[in-house]
């Protein structure tokens, strides 16, 4: 295994400045870590559907201090400070992403094949943009990733409309998206359309080469196994599939099960070298 340092606060104490990345016409949000290792692959953190930069904490500062990894992590245009979304979502919105902002945000930051480090929609961007042939992609870890919608991932998304109104939700998040209405009401909403019952990324999967690393807390309230076990059928050209369920967690592995998290995705990424 390549020597790191888990322990470092290097990348905890400095690089934390936001800097703003134009990509298609948006005003991005983002952080860039330098690397403090040689010949370690950058990681790109992609966020879940009501998540930002900041909204990540200390998880990416970790994972660049245990890795070595330069790494760079970007709220999505309509979230964190990044401009705001002036189109209603589509059922092909987590497609525009990967296949055109992704990409783009790519090219400005010169970054090469990176590790995609996704959470839910993040994770579902992150599969799609490696599975086209046009974008080289060293590997994906992929946290509560969804592939299909199920029924179940709609009755959490259902319950969470009476959370936003009647609890502190909406505060808390207000915190962390200059536009938070436009971010919870826009999410709720393309899910929960009719159009977007039949939205799936399986084909996509298909294309997928690198390894793949899907990890699942056994109490998420979104995603099931049945979305990680349609990762591990369709992605059948991908170069490995591990698959890590984690007791006492929810949807949010990084922040439930830090410890375990942190180290599986510093031994998927030794692995990559060896």
């Amino acid at each position: 295994m390549t020597s790191t340092h888990p322990s470092s606060d290097h990348a905890t104490r400095s690089h934390r400045t936001v800097r703003f990345v134009e990509a298609c016409g948006h005003r991005l949000e983002t952080i860039d870590i330098a690397a403090h290792q040689v010949n370690r692959p950058p990681l790109i953190f992609l966020h879940e559907g009501l998540g930002s930069v900041a909204l990540w904490r200390d998880f990416p500062f970790k994972i660049a201090a245990a890795t070595g990894c330069r790494t760079v992590v970007y709220s999505r245009y309509g979230f964190g400070r990044s401009s705001p979304r002036k189109a209603p979502y589509t059922p092909r919105f987590m497609h525009e992403e990967a296949l055109e902002i992704l990409p783009a945000l790519r090219s400005a930051l010169a970054i090469e094949r990176p590790v995609l480090i996704g959470h839910s929609t993040g994770s579902s961007m992150s599969l799609i943009h490696a599975g086209d042939r046009r974008s080289e992609v060293a590997g994906l870890v992929v946290m509560a990733p969804l592939t299909f919608v199920e029924e179940f991932n709609l009755d959490s998304i259902r319950a969470a409309k009476t959370l936003y109104e009647t609890t502190p939700m909406r505060e808390r998040l207000a915190r962390y998206h200059d536009d938070v209405d436009g971010v919870f009401w826009g999410w709720r909403d393309i899910w929960l359309h009719p159009d977007f019952r039949n939205w799936s990324i399986e084909r996509d999967l298909a294309g997928i080469r690198c390894p793949i690393l899907a990890l699942l807390g056994e109490d998420d309230e979104y995603s099931t196994p049945a979305q990680v076990e349609s990762i591990e059928r369709c992605a059948v050209g991908a170069a490995s599939f591990d698959f890590l369920k984690l007791a006492d967690c929810g949807h949010a592995p990084h922040r439930d099960q830090p410890a375990i998290v942190t180290e599986a995705i510093l031994r998927f990424i030794d692995d990559l070298e060896s």
